[in-house]
């Protein structure tokens, strides 16, 4: 990741990864995944005196988007979010599987992708691909010249997401998957929405579930 810093800060009560990323020397970052805790998740701009010009969101479960309205009211950041989860984003709290968590604030987005999309943002060069399988409309963010994608729910450290929740399927997510391998090289870094960040070489060398790929 030459050239990019990463921040990953770990929020809420399943302990999702939000990650800002800025390139050096610049003043302007993107958030991807605010789930929770927005106060944690603003310190590090107002620290290193960053303006926030981006919020992506990879998919819309209640984990990574907690703190998507607060952030936005407080930045003016645009939030980009994927088209066929708008309404997750727009009505939260009626898509929380158990009593307890939040309450949370709805959103409507700015911006909304499909994947396919190429964004330039805050001197940044983004490909949005289109990876459902954890979700329906999930999307990853990939800095090609960076090397590295934020993977959202369907890629973690030896383990991948989990296909039980409505819209989830295990073929498709498997074909999301071999769809990053194959269109990135294996030095790139996966920042995952839970657990530790990891490389696609890493996954390919360990992760169990990553044997089912088509050779």
């Amino acid at each position: 990741m030459a050239g990019l810093e990463v921040l990953g800060t770990t929020v809420g009560p399943v302990a999702e990864n939000s990650f800002l990323a800025w390139k050096e020397g610049s003043d302007k970052a993107v958030m991807i995944d605010p789930g929770d805790e927005p106060e944690r998740l603003m310190a590090p701009l107002e620290e290193r005196g960053l303006t926030l010009e981006a919020i992506l969101l990879t998919h819309c479960h209640f984990d990574h988007i907690g703190a998507v309205a607060p952030i936005a009211k407080k930045t003016g950041a645009p939030v980009y979010c994927p088209e066929i989860e708008v309404p997750l984003l727009t009505d939260i709290m009626a898509y929380i599987p158990w009593e307890g968590v939040g309450p949370f604030e709805s959103w409507d987005p700015e911006r909304t992708v499909t994947g396919g999309e190429h964004l330039s943002i805050a001197g940044m060069e983004i490909d949005v691909l289109f990876t459902p399988g954890h979700s329906p409309g999930h999307v990853t963010y990939s800095l090609r010249e960076d090397q590295v994608i934020f993977s959202g729910d369907v890629l973690f450290e030896n383990s991948v997401g989990r296909v039980d929740l409505p819209g989830g399927d295990w073929e498709t997510l498997l074909e999301s998957i071999t769809m990053l391998v194959r269109e990135h090289p294996p030095e790139t870094a996966v920042c995952p929405g839970h657990m530790g960040t990891t490389t696609l070489a890493a996954e390919l060398a360990s992760n169990p579930f990553l044997a089912e790929m088509p050779g």
